[in-house]
């Protein structure tokens, strides 16, 4: 799935969440903190929503990686902060309520780095470079390679059901591919600038 704004993207509202649902903590009287403890959990969580959008607005993949790796560090800056801060609750006995939301934020948190860790993966696996390599060299040579697997996948569909070559490939998930492969060469053809392509069914949303 293709998107063009970091705001539509599932991993960024998440951090939002993050950051929102740690301003609503640092705002309540009973979460005792020092300032300066307040002031450096109050960073790391808007880091990760920054991190993020900064990242999907550079050109390349390799710094949209190196983004997402320093968003995923402050998404940790931020559990192991409310972990101490648990550990703290237990021995003073803290709320039960306030205990509840330190637990809930850990988990936004950490579904944000699960969700930051999937699309860092996905990069790494990828030979899209990003839109500043889109040149017309590499998109004649994109289209080039489009017809020849569109060929491909037309004379293995044309084939008869039965056909051993068509078994074959079906067996081995060669038309699978194929598909996929006409999908990321499309991103390269169509896509505008700062848009970026998600594994098939999006990123995990916990």
């Amino acid at each position: 799935m293709t998107y063009e704004h970091f705001e539509d993207l599932q991993v960024w509202q998440k951090a939002a969440e993050l950051y929102e649902r740690t301003e609503d903590l640092l705002a309540q009287e009973t979460f005792a903190s020092s300032r300066g403890f307040r002031d450096q959990l109050d960073r790391a969580a808007l880091s990760v929503s920054n991190n993020i959008a900064e990242g999907f607005e550079r050109g390349t993949t390799n710094e949209l990686l190196a983004f997402l790796y320093l968003a995923r560090g402050s998404a940790g800056e931020v559990r192991s902060m409310l972990t101490l801060k648990e550990r703290r609750a237990q021995k003073t006995s803290w709320p039960a309520v306030l205990r509840a939301e330190i637990s809930t934020l850990k988990s936004v948190a950490e579904s944000c780095s699960r969700q930051i860790r999937a699309w860092a993966d996905t990069l790494q696996n990828s030979d899209i470079k990003g839109q500043r390599h889109l040149n017309d060299r590499v998109r004649a040579e994109s289209g080039q390679k489009q017809k020849v697997v569109g060929f491909q996948q037309r004379l293995l569909r044309q084939l008869p059901p039965t056909h051993p070559l068509r078994r074959e490939a079906e067996e081995r998930g060669k038309i699978g591919d194929l598909k996929s492969e006409i999908s990321n060469l499309k991103f390269r053809l169509q896509n505008p600038p700062h848009s970026h392509t998600f594994p098939t069914g999006g990123l995990p949303s916990k």
